[in-house]
């Protein structure tokens, strides 16, 4: 079953944890000194946040997580078939996690990941540069906002 994945960049990590603790009536099930994590059931959803150097402030990206290779693979195929140009990361580690994974830019330069977790680990790791998915975006869009490079952040 496939997980609706947000990560947002904040600026006072604490405060945005007892915000969003309060708001989905639940403690994040990830902890860190420059991140969180809720997995939650109602809605079914992953959402992360991160402070720090590597964090964007806002919504960082949008993604799609799902529960077995064979989910991803057929994820995998609709990325390719969206016609989008796609960054193939595969195995990675990132938001003290491991996972496989793609990444895609919509038409308005919204970056997605899909991927897959594998396990845990001890450190946040860091994302690709997608900042070619979203300039080939922005570039082939018609009235598309100008859309400068930031950190890009992943989680799972």
């Amino acid at each position: 079953m496939k997980r609706l994945h947000v990560h947002v960049g904040v600026n006072d990590l604490d405060a945005s944890i007892r915000f969003y603790s309060t708001l989905f009536a639940a403690q994040p099930t990830v902890t860190k000194t420059d991140y969180a994590k809720w997995m939650l059931e109602d809605p079914r959803v992953n959402f992360a946040i991160s402070s720090g150097d590597h964090a964007a402030k806002g919504i960082e990206h949008l993604g799609i997580q799902v529960e077995s290779a064979e989910e991803l693979a057929e994820v995998y195929g609709r990325l390719k078939a969206a016609d989008r140009p796609v960054l193939e990361e595969g195995a990675t580690t990132c938001c003290y996690a491991k996972s496989a994974k793609s990444w895609i830019a919509d038409p308005q330069g919204v970056v997605w990941e899909t991927f897959h977790t594998t396990g845990e680990a001890v450190d946040y790791g860091q994302g690709p540069g997608l900042d070619h998915l979203v300039s080939e975006t922005a570039a082939n869009a018609c009235c598309a906002p100008s859309l400068a490079p930031a950190p890009v952040s992943c989680c799972g």
